[in-house]
């Protein structure tokens, strides 16, 4: 074996063994909370239109169907009630708002590990959609989705070192009475996963009784109010321009028990909309800021979340179209507008309008995570296992989303310019008498795993290796994954006494594991 054989083998061997080993936090390549915000797809002077469009809309056109609580809440606070039953927001009013607005989020998580400050141009990955169905990968089949369903992919969500949070991605289908479904949805995914967890509740009577669940998970009320661990994700308008009476009931209620408030306009251009993507922003940002101002009125300064959710749609089908380029940019617009308002924001990224998890939603997931975290999103929602244009969700392609976003933040990342970077030193040493490559040099090898992200079941084999281990295919991988996760107890389960307690007080549905 020649002295150039034995170096690459050498440094081959050490690199499969750096790879092995676990990553300490400080080696990790990519992480929560990146810093975002080299892509803008708006100019300066368009932010600045946007803007200036958003305040009109919100001084001449303002919202109908506020609830009377909020007709109060926003009257006292200087906004304008028509004879046309609409509230108007003058310019000056929602100026002192931004203000006053809390610009510095934390999204505690239950154990103190995963926390998430939501401020700057910081990048988190999560899931949400609220699908109905669950997809069969293998038998090509979608059925509705249970408890079950959602409690398994909180617990495969917990494993994933990509997936920050969680907002409910399903809807458990197998309970019918929507009180103890809201209740248990609360259960599966706290039970699953101990990453801040977030949902939505069908009725205001329902925040009473999920409040009292989270304090018995908290361990008291004062503990809960410490370090708030779940985040009501509101619908609060329906778009255009219209106050969600109910909805909005619902979020007055969580802003008074101590949740931080996700504030969601979902228009779907085109539709609900304006058709274009400049339109559809000013709308989405019109509606929540009009949230913002709601939020503050009934308490100053509570944690909430921008979340302009305007949607695609395909304008021959009126399908929606989640997985364009159209949605992608929405998305990062809307970014765009969150970093001029100083304000942490969210808006959907990386769900797919193909039925399995096959290439089209290979591109289609890439193309809008890469650009909501480029673009310094800080809560990229919908990012991962999301089918059918919000319709499916799937524990395969969640898993595989993983890969996807680990990927997505090393885009995310970017280049590092340094005199070490440069390798100005390493170029000459390899050169200028040295083995003439860098494989299993010293440098190499202290680069690799910090800077370098590798996928968990992605293959990079040669043709011939592929044959030889039988060719395997990546959906069986991932369903293999799947299983060795699910085989395991949860790590999130509630101690004993409390999850008897829960289950005394609440009707469960989730089985004892």
């Amino acid at each position: 074996m020649s002295p150039s054989q034995s170096r690459r083998s050498g440094g081959r061997a050490a690199r499969q063994a750096l790879r092995a080993a676990p990553l300490t936090d400080d080696v990790r390549p990519v992480r929560a909370g990146m810093e975002g915000g080299t892509y803008k797809p708006l100019s300066e002077a368009q932010v600045q239109r946007i803007h200036s469009a958003a305040l009109d809309a919100l001084e001449t056109i303002g919202l109908a169907d506020a609830p009377q609580s909020g007709v109060d809440y926003l009257t006292a606070a200087g906004c304008i009630l028509g004879d046309d039953g609409r509230l108007r927001f003058p310019r000056a009013l929602v100026e002192d708002t931004l203000a006053m607005a809390n610009r510095s989020v934390t999204l505690f998580s239950r154990d103190g590990k995963n926390d998430l400050d939501v401020s700057g141009n910081r990048v988190h990955y999560g899931t949400a959609g609220a699908a109905v169905h669950m997809v069969d990968v293998h038998g090509r089949e979608y059925r509705d989705s249970t408890v079950q369903d959602l409690h398994d992919a909180a617990r495969i969500c917990n494993t994933l070192d990509n997936i920050h949070f969680i907002q409910r991605p399903m809807v458990c289908r197998d309970i019918a009475d929507n009180r103890e479904m809201d209740l248990n949805t609360i259960y599966a995914c706290c039970s699953g996963s101990t990453k801040h967890i977030g949902t939505s509740f069908g009725e205001p009577d329902f925040v009473a009784p999920a409040l009292e669940m989270l304090h018995m998970i908290a361990g008291g009320e004062d503990k809960w109010r410490e370090r708030p661990f779940l985040s009501n994700s509101n619908c609060f308008v329906v778009p255009p321009m219209k106050f969600a009476t109910e909805s909005c009931e619902v979020m007055e209620l969580c802003i008074k028990g101590g949740m931080p408030v996700l504030l969601l306009s979902a228009g779907m251009a085109g539709a609900t909309a304006p058709p274009t993507v400049a339109g559809a922003i000013v709308q989405a940002v019109a509606e929540c800021l009009a949230g913002l101002v709601y939020v503050n009125a009934v308490k100053p300064g509570h944690p909430a979340i921008i979340g302009t959710w305007p949607f695609g749609l395909d304008l021959r089908t009126g399908a929606m179209s989640v997985g364009s380029g159209e949605q992608a940019l929405l998305t990062a617009g809307c970014a765009q507008m969150h970093k001029f308002y100083g304000l942490p924001g969210g808006a959907t990224g990386g769900a797919s309008d193909s039925k399995l998890p096959d290439m089209q939603a290979g591109w289609e997931q890439m193309c809008s995570n890469v650009m909501a975290g480029l673009s310094g999103l800080n809560m990229v929602y919908e990012s991962a296992g999301m089918h059918a244009s919000l319709l499916g969700f799937c524990h395969e392609s969640l898993i595989l989303s993983d890969d996807i976003i680990g990927q997505a933040l090393r885009c995310v990342r970017g280049i590092e310019v340094t005199d070490e970077t440069l390798a100005l030193d390493q170029i000459a040493e390899v050169c200028l008498g040295g083995p003439g490559h860098y494989l299993g040099t010293e440098a190499t090898l202290s680069r690799m795993q910090k800077d370098y992200v590798y996928p968990t079941l992605g293959s990079r084999t040669s043709p011939k290796e592929w044959a030889e281990r039988d060719k395997p295919d990546l959906l069986d991988k991932a369903t293999a994954r799947k299983e060795e996760i699910l085989a395991q107890r949860s790590a999130a389960r509630f101690d004993p006494i409390t999850d008897a307690a829960i289950r005394e007080r609440f009707a469960i549905h989730l089985g004892r594991g």
